[in-house]
Formats: C-alpha cells, structure tokens, sequence
C-alpha cells in the first residue's frame, strides 16, 4: 500500500468514528434539549449537527488531496484540503450565526419554560465525549499532517468547551427558575465559541492558499541546524511555502567551488534529509548550488 493510500485510509477511519459519535450524541443532546425545554442544550445540539457536515467535507475530499501528483498537477493536490478546511469553518460559522440570532430573540421575548432534570445529562455527556474525540482525531491529524483533521479536531474541543456554559445555565435555571434567562445566555456563549473557532480556522485555510511560509523564527532554526552539516559555506535565500499540512522548502547552499558535482551533491542530500528529519512537517527540499571560493 503506497503512503498516500494509507494515509487517506488513517484519514477516513478517525472521521467515521467521528461522524458518527456525533451523530448519536447530537440526536441524544437534541431529544434532551426538546423534551427537558432547554434552548441552550438544543442550541448544543445544532453545534454537534454541524460537526458532522465537516467530516462529510473530509471524507469527501479526502480521495482527492490525496491523490498522488500527475502531470497536471505535478506538486500534488494537497490545496483541496485547505478548501476543505474553509468549508468547514463556514459550517461553524453560519451555525454560530443561527444560534446566536436565536438566543437574542428569545432574550427579547423570553417565555416561560421550567427546564427538566435530564436537560443536565446532556452537557455533561457531550463535555467527556467530546474531549475524547479531540484527542484521537488531533493525534491522527498531527500524525499524517492532515490540517483538516486537525481543524475538525478544535471543532470537537469547541463542543467540548462550549458544553460548559451550557451546563451552568442548565443547572442553574433548574435549581431557581428565575434563572432561567440563562439559558439563552448560555446559548450565545456558544456561539461565540463557535465563531471564535471559525474565524481561526478560516485564518490559517487562507494563509495556506497564499503559500504562507514558516514563522521568522523556525527559519533561523533551519538556517543554524544547516550550517551544523558538513562542507556547507553558507545558506542563503531561504524560503518556506505551506501546502495542506506540510511544507515546501527551497534555499541556496553555498560549497567549496573545487569540490566535484558528485560530492555537492552529497551535501544537498545530507541538508535535505536533516531538515526532513528533524521537522516531520517539511515534505519536500529544494537545494541550489552555489560555488565559493
């Protein structure tokens, strides 16, 4: 099995385990919200819903950001995954969007409700499902540098944490129903939960379309780590461009110009295996000789 194929298949296993733990668990958050009158738990519920339109999203595009690089597409296709990963921000934000405008207006015309004890079940399950489900979907994304799985990945911690206010509202609306006007407020809290995860997401999708390189400071580590290598004079024109998950890196090496092609060549090898060595997300390394004397 080639590399692309098993890492589409890593890919595709963490997101149905996914997809469907929030199915399941949105319908429970869902029928509890419904039958114990808790907008915020209902409002949850929706968060949990949307979940499952960005694991579509990945397993759909999955196949193609995968595929290995053809003659139309020589350095892969690994910018499908970034659209991927903006679809799924959307999704969180136009969620977030819904269920804030909800919870205003049902701050503006409050109505009566008493909420019931199961409505505290919900929150509490989704805090420890959630979190769980954060964990492995974000170790699958840091171990096949699959930027998608990691943006799905805050969006189950998002859920998690936005669980909480929930359950403050919810516990505290039943223990004084004058409290009740929490429950909407707490409805709000997520969303702006969820939209402060959006727009971070949305954030780094966009970057790594612009081919946004390394921060400042990674550089001067590669830079120092190359200079360590044996026979190198000098690095210059160093330059990084991010791609999916992954990096591309290019940069001008400086030998001893009366060295023969072969042993240059030996060198670029050793400086492209160190830096893919040391830094798992780098993925490919261009290197240009330059002679001194």
């Amino acid at each position: 099995m080639t590399t692309e194929n098993q890492t589409r298949k890593n890919i595709e296993k963490v997101t149905w385990i996914g997809l469907w733990t929030n199915v399941v668990l949105a319908l429970i958050k869902l029928v509890m919200g419904i039958a114990g009158s808790s907008q915020a738990v209902v409002a949850d519920a929706l968060h949990s819903f949307s979940d499952t339109g960005s694991d579509v999203a990945i397993l759909f595009g999955v196949r193609y950001w995968t595929a290995p690089p053809d003659a139309c597409h020589p350095f892969g296709h690994q910018k499908i995954e970034s659209f991927v990963t903006i679809s799924i921000s959307l999704i969180l934000l136009g969620v977030a969007a819904g269920i804030g405008y909800n919870a205003v207006i049902s701050l503006m015309h409050p109505v009566e409700t008493k909420l019931h004890p199961m409505v505290i079940v919900a929150p509490v399950l989704s805090v420890i499902v959630k979190e769980i489900l954060f964990r492995i979907t974000y170790k699958a994304g840091v171990k096949n540098r699959a930027s998608s799985l990691k943006a799905n990945a805050w969006h189950h911690r998002t859920d998690a944490l936005s669980s909480i206010p929930v359950l403050v509202a919810v516990t505290a609306g039943f223990i004084d129903p004058k409290l009740a006007f929490l429950d909407p407020v707490g409805a709000i809290l997520v969303s702006v939960f969820i939209i402060k995860a959006g727009f971070g997401i949305l954030g780094c999708s966009i970057a790594e379309l612009v081919d946004a390189g390394m921060s400042q400071q990674e550089l001067a580590r590669i830079r120092t780590l190359i200079q360590t290598i044996p026979h190198v004079r000098g690095v210059h024109r160093l330059r990084s461009r991010k791609t999916g998950g992954a990096f591309y890196i290019d940069l001008h090496l400086e030998v001893d110009g009366h060295i023969t092609v072969q042993q240059g060549h030996a060198i670029s090898e050793a400086v492209k295996e160190n830096l893919m060595k040391t830094n798992h997300d780098i993925i490919e390394v261009m290197v240009h000789l330059e002679p001194v004397q």
